[in-house]
């Protein structure tokens, strides 16, 4: 049963040890000229004005969070699209309870003003 193992078990071996050996290679063959200039922080052409650990604002989780939910949608709706024709109604039914689902829930997020950007 474990022989059915060893080409995955070879193959993550071969690819960690290429791995390996090309961070190896480049750290040893690599040129190593630091200065000033390349070892200070870059943020968007200048200086760094603030601390980076500074907080944001829970709004652009919650826009990252919505879109990435309404988003996987496609997720379900493009393998459905592939076999709807052997699904039939049930499937039509199945998808439209899921959209109507989606939608109900898209409503109470824009009833709740978590879309709003003051």
């Amino acid at each position: 049963m474990l022989a059915e193992y060893l080409p995955t078990l070879l193959f993550l071996i071969v690819a960690l040890g290429i791995g390996i050996a090309l961070i190896v290679v480049g750290n040893v063959l690599g040129p190593k000229r630091p200065s000033a200039e390349k070892l200070s922080p870059y943020e968007c052409g200048f200086n760094a004005f603030e601390d980076a650990r500074m907080q944001f604002d829970v709004r652009y989780y919650l826009i990252a969070i919505l879109f990435i939910v309404f988003d996987l949608e496609i997720a379900f709706i493009f393998p459905w699209a592939l076999v709807f024709r052997e699904l039939g109604v049930f499937g039509l039914v199945e998808m439209g309870v899921f959209l109507a689902l989606l939608v109900i829930g898209f409503i109470y997020v824009w009833k709740k003003g978590a879309l709003e950007w003051e």
